[in-house]
């Protein structure tokens, strides 16, 4: 295989782990402003909805990986990228959206799921 067969997918898989990491730098933000140190998980609701935006990103970062690569080896390079794209925006978007308001992630949730299922599809 050559490397040109799967620079974009590679682009978006650096960009999921760039957001990976954003989340968690956020959760650490808001333990320091909420005064919840580890290994505690509990505190105001405004740091449960961060911790928890982070942790569910984090438990659908493999799925997202896993099938964003399938997809992107075996089916469509392009379309594996545009839709995994989407996805890290809809997550991007799930993540503010729950840091304020548990309805704020509703939307963007849906939207996520539905890029996760288009690439599921192609894989």
């Amino acid at each position: 295989m050559m490397l040109d067969q799967v620079v974009l997918v590679a682009a978006v898989t650096v960009l999921g782990m760039m957001e990976q990491a954003y989340f968690s730098l956020k959760v650490i933000y808001a333990r320091r402003k909420h005064s919840v140190s580890p290994p505690a998980t509990t505190g105001p609701p405004e740091f449960e909805r961060v911790f928890r935006a982070q942790a569910n990103c984090s438990e659908y970062f493999p799925i997202f990986i896993f099938s964003l690569w399938v997809a992107g080896v075996f089916f469509s390079q392009a379309l594996a990228a545009l839709f995994g794209i989407l996805y890290l925006y809809g997550r991007y978007l799930y993540f503010h959206g729950y840091a304020e308001s548990a309805q704020g992630r509703l939307e963007p949730l849906y939207f996520s799921a539905k890029m996760q299922w288009a690439l599921i599809a192609q894989s």
